[in-house]
C-alpha cells in the first residue's frame, strides 16, 4: 500500500530524503528546482532551503507585524511549527525549547 503525501512541499521534503542529487539542487537553486517540480515560486520571492541536523537547529523569525500587537496578543500567538511532529521546538505555553521539557 503506498501513502500519499497531500502537500506539495511534504512531497519535495520526501524527494530530498530520498535523492542527495535532488537535495543538492534543491539547496543550491531552490526556485529552479521547485519549478521543475511543477510548483511555481513568484518572481519577487527569494527562497532559501536549509537543512537541521541533530546539531544545527535553524529558527526561522517570520516578518514583523506592521500592525502594532498588544503583549497579550503576541502572547496568544507566539510559537513555532516543525514539519517533525516529533520535535517540539518552541512551545512557550507547554515550557519546550528544542524538544528539552524543564
Amino acid at each position: 500500500m503506498s501513502e500519499t503525501i497531500g502537500h506539495p512541499v511534504d512531497r519535495i521534503i520526501a524527494k530530498a530524503w530520498a535523492d542527495e542529487a535532488f537535495k543538492a539542487k534543491l539547496i543550491a537553486d531552490p526556485a529552479a528546482t521547485l519549478l521543475a517540480e511543477g510548483i511555481a515560486v513568484p518572481a519577487n520571492i527569494t527562497l532559501k532551503v536549509v537543512e537541521n541536523t541533530d546539531t544545527v537547529l535553524h529558527i526561522v523569525l517570520p516578518p514583523r507585524p506592521t500592525d502594532e500587537l498588544s503583549a497579550e496578543s503576541l502572547d496568544g500567538i507566539a510559537g513555532g511549527a516543525c514539519l517533525d511532529p516529533g520535535i517540539k521546538l518552541f512551545a512557550p505555553r507547554q515550557g519546550y525549547l528544542f524538544g528539552i521539557k524543564p
